[in-house]
């Protein structure tokens, strides 16, 4: 008994491809993406008229499912969801959708083809972060996901409404997986919506480490060669998928009518 229980056991967990019908598909990050918001509500990542998270339409790449402008984070079903295009025309839904959100969301979604999502709020923890006009130190393992895989976004200049600001946004983006927006907030892509809700989760929780980690003294970071392969650990588009995957076991059981 003792040899079984000293031989190390090996788990894998099992991709799941896009579904091959497109309606099948397009449930299936509808009630992701319902779910995250769900889930940012509880974690407080709600205020007021801000906060948006997108995912595209497996069916129509230039569209993306989006939150109505106004619905707290925690009463938002799958029914609720709006389709909207790159144009801005709402597709799906008789509500009015955030046009910050709209701008930034439509930038980066023609951007990047290899991103399906993508999150931002005004987490508390990511806007004290990002007045401080730095990027993440590598100081736990779990912050050596966002290790030179994510950058800044400067300076602030207001609320995202310009076309050319979007535009702006996303170049500073580039190929990462976030931005830090100074004096803004967070802001997290993801090949799925699992991935990209979970970056944001993940991110609020790093800078939340490092604020009070730097306020209780001074830090010993991670080294570079160390925390470049933690981030080939920890950092994947499959990790994110399947950290992501207990929160939405949870938050269904929890709040079931969130699929209607």
């Amino acid at each position: 008994m003792s040899e079984i229980l000293d031989r190390p056991r090996q788990f894998k967990l099992e991709e799941r491809p896009p579904a091959a019908d497109p309606a099948v598909e397009r449930l299936h990050r509808k009630q992701r993406l319902a779910a995250t918001f769900r889930l940012f509500a509880r974690y407080g990542f709600d205020a007021g008229l801000a906060g948006h998270v997108t995912v595209r339409d497996p069916e129509f790449p230039s569209q993306f499912w989006i939150n109505p402008l106004g619905q707290y984070f925690g009463t938002i079903r799958v029914s609720d969801l709006q389709l909207v295009d790159h144009a801005g025309n709402i597709l799906v839904g008789n509500r009015p959708i955030n046009n910050a959100g709209f701008v930034i969301h439509s930038a980066i979604h023609a951007a990047r083809p290899d991103v399906d999502a993508a999150a931002h709020t005004h987490s508390t923890h990511g806007k004290a972060w990002s007045t401080l006009g730095r990027l993440l130190d590598p100081l736990t393992q779990d912050a050596c996901a966002f290790y030179e895989d994510h950058a800044l976004f400067d300076p602030f200049t207001g609320v995202v409404l310009d076309e050319s600001e979007g535009t702006r946004l996303a170049a500073t983006l580039g190929t990462r997986k976030a931005l830090i927006l100074q004096n803004h907030g967070l802001l997290t892509v993801g090949t799925t919506i699992e991935a990209a809700a979970w970056w944001f989760i993940a991110m609020d929780n790093a800078a939340h480490a490092q604020l009070l980690a730097e306020a209780a003294g001074k830090p010993i970071p991670i080294a570079p060669e160390t925390a470049r392969h933690t981030a080939t650990q920890v950092g994947t588009e499959r990790g994110g998928t399947f950290s992501f995957a207990p929160l939405y076991d949870w938050i269904v059981s929890a709040e079931p009518d969130l699929l209607d």
